[in-house]
């Protein structure tokens, strides 16, 4: 991969497609190795497919989620602090994936 460039986040979609896609595709695996593949396949299809990464600076990642994003979820019943509770650290996964494959972290 090409170093990161900061500026060309602003398009990241045009630069750094291929990045963002592993990046999701590997906080997947990760949470759904440790938690219910149900609860995880809801938070990713109800409400990551709305989120938007974003590049904070000196290496940190953010995950915009969508506005009441646990609110979302109606695929499958769950109560409401297991979901924020999972949905938090699904988020803290993405941002370490994107540290990681960006190269601010090993």
């Amino acid at each position: 991969m090409a170093e990161f460039d900061p500026e060309k986040f602003e398009d990241k979609y045009q630069h750094y497609f291929t990045e963002l896609q592993k990046a999701y595709k590997q906080a997947f695996e990760v949470m759904n190795d440790q938690y219910d593949s149900e609860l995880i396949h809801a938070i990713d299809q109800q409400i990551l497919n709305e989120s938007e990464p974003v590049y904070e600076g000196d290496g940190e990642f953010g995950i915009d989620l969508p506005e009441d994003p646990t609110e979302r979820v109606t695929a499958i019943i769950v109560d409401d602090e297991k979901l924020s509770t999972v949905l938090d650290r699904y988020v803290d996964e993405l941002e370490r994936q994107h540290r990681l494959i960006f190269g601010f972290e090993e």
